[in-house]
């Protein structure tokens, strides 16, 4: 069963969310501070967090996660009412927010779609017993993503990228040259019943192009359509 970790300083709030979680069938320990946080954190399966902590920002503790390389799926809840702060929250890394006051039927229904998200697909088994000819080796493609083991590549360099962000590349990579409108891509990475707006899909997209970029490719291989949404370059 999964293990929820409740990282929030407002018992009222955050009791609320323990116990909705629990009649949901989730396992739930909470904490009030970064610190507790910390030492809770091997055990979860998702973290729900708030930014503004006692003894520091939601801010570090997503930015250590990611560092660590844990793809643990964060969902930040926020009080403010900046899109500045929700945006850097899925710069990064994280996976989806909320902004208080909320139903605690929305956070759970968010958990579940998150967690759903986060199941990597079943392995494609394949086995070679004959070995490629150095020859016949062809350079690996410009943008390429493995499903089977959730790892994407630039080049042939692997690039760490979050959850959605590989979600959206591998929507894009299915059909290069297609353009994806940004109701598309919501519908295929976070599914039906997400209030997700069009500034959501851009902050990762831009976030995407940046890591693209750092790892030796164009930003320009995943390309706007303006109007419409964008697609990855088939003629890079």
């Amino acid at each position: 069963m999964p293990h929820i970790l409740v990282v929030e300083d407002e018992p009222a709030i955050a009791e609320s969310l323990a116990y909705a979680l629990r009649r949901d069938g989730f396992g739930v320990t909470q904490a009030s501070t970064l610190a507790g946080a910390e030492r809770a954190l091997a055990e979860a399966s998702l973290v729900i967090l708030d930014l503004m902590l006692p003894d520091g920002s939601g801010f570090d503790l997503i930015g250590k996660v990611r560092r660590s390389g844990l793809g643990t799926p964060i969902i930040v809840l926020t009080s403010r009412d900046d899109e500045a702060d929700r945006v850097a929250a899925l710069e990064t890394g994280a996976d989806d927010y909320v902004q208080k006051p909320f139903s605690t039927r929305e956070i759970v229904a968010r958990v579940r779609a998150v967690l759903r998200r986060a199941q990597p697909p079943a392995p494609l088994l394949h086995t070679s017993t004959t070995p490629t000819p150095a020859s016949a080796r062809e350079d690996p493609p410009v943008l390429s993503v493995d499903e089977a083991t959730r790892r994407a590549h630039v080049h042939g360099r692997e690039v760490e990228l979050t959850r959605v962000e590989f979600d959206l590349l591998a929507c894009m990579l299915a059909a290069p040259g297609r353009v994806f409108t940004r109701a598309q891509l919501i519908d295929r990475v976070w599914g039906d019943g997400f209030a997700i707006t069009d500034r959501t899909i851009d902050s990762h997209v831009k976030g995407l192009r940046r890591k693209v970029e750092a790892a030796g490719g164009n930003a320009t291989l995943i390309e706007t359509v303006r109007g419409v949404g964008y697609r990855v370059n088939d003629r890079p």
